[in-house]
């Protein structure tokens, strides 16, 4: 076999494997927006691509007397727009502790953290239960923040630091050198080299709480609090008994935030995912 025959056969089979993927991926959603634009409620009597298209359910959403789903949105948008805000900030800040600095426990603290992450986050449902009671934060977006933020740092911590160990030292002894101290390293220095990776920290903090049901369902209990995954399972378990065609309509919407993120982003996306793991 000739070194071109080669090549195409090996140029057939990625591209074999990535139209293979790409159906997988496309499927669900064509399915769920197809799903979203009939005009019945019922999931059998759905069909990928609507005999008569309607954005009825759209509209439900958005005007229904008996709708919350702006309210929800809202809600959304509080908790994962500050779990991205926050967890940037701290984690950032832990990060460049740990990567510039040497103390006592500094290498504990790692070893915690990488700990940390061993353990599924449903060992600590029931602890997290009584301390938001205890506080008095349960049923309240700023309990459900306070969990996101607090749960993420250790993953967070340990892949910014990775990616601040190979920001050269160098920079910071020559802005030393000139006077700086150390927040002004931090801010002046640090922070726009390391803008990658924590648009990836801002990205996956801000997708979790959009997508997560579990941890919503246990902390908040009075509609007015709902999330929106929390939310719109009431479309297929409650009130709206089986009503998937609007709970579809309802799912695509959440894609609408999370692309502007991303394309706000994605010019340091790229370059955050491969470098965060360069250096332990």
């Amino acid at each position: 076999m000739n070194s071109k025959l080669k090549n195409i056969l090996e140029l057939i089979g990625i591209y074999s494997v990535f139209a293979f993927m790409f159906v997988i991926i496309l499927y669900p959603l064509a399915w769920a927006f197809g799903m979203s634009l009939n005009e019945g409620s019922s999931l059998y009597s759905s069909t990928i691509i609507p005999e008569n298209w309607s954005l009825n359910h759209y509209q439900w959403l958005f005007t229904g007397s008996n709708s919350n789903y702006l309210t929800w949105y809202k809600n959304s948008m509080i908790v994962s727009g500050s779990n991205a805000i926050l967890s940037v900030i701290i984690t950032s800040l832990v990060a460049y502790a740990f990567s510039r600095y040497r103390f006592v426990g500094r290498k504990f603290g790692l070893y915690t953290f990488l700990i940390l992450q061993m353990f599924p986050s449903m060992m600590a449902m029931v602890a997290l239960y009584i301390l938001l009671n205890l506080i008095g934060l349960l049923d309240s977006l700023a309990g459900l923040i306070l969990i996101y933020v607090g749960g993420q740092i250790p993953f967070n911590a340990w892949l910014v630091k990775g990616y601040l160990d190979t920001i050269p030292f160098e920079l910071d002894e020559s802005a030393r050198i000139d006077g700086a101290g150390h927040l002004t390293v931090f801010f002046k220095i640090i922070v726009p080299l390391a803008k990658p990776i924590l648009a990836v920290v801002a990205l996956f903090n801000f997708m979790t709480p959009l997508f997560d049901f579990l941890l919503p369902s246990i902390v908040l209990r009075s509609q007015k609090n709902y999330t929106i995954a929390l939310g719109l399972y009431q479309f297929i378990n409650d009130q709206f008994s089986n009503n998937f065609v609007r709970f579809s309509a309802g799912a695509m919407l959440i894609a609408i935030p999370v692309s502007i993120i991303y394309l706000f982003l994605q010019k340091y996306l790229i370059s955050g995912l491969t470098a965060g793991g360069t250096k332990g």
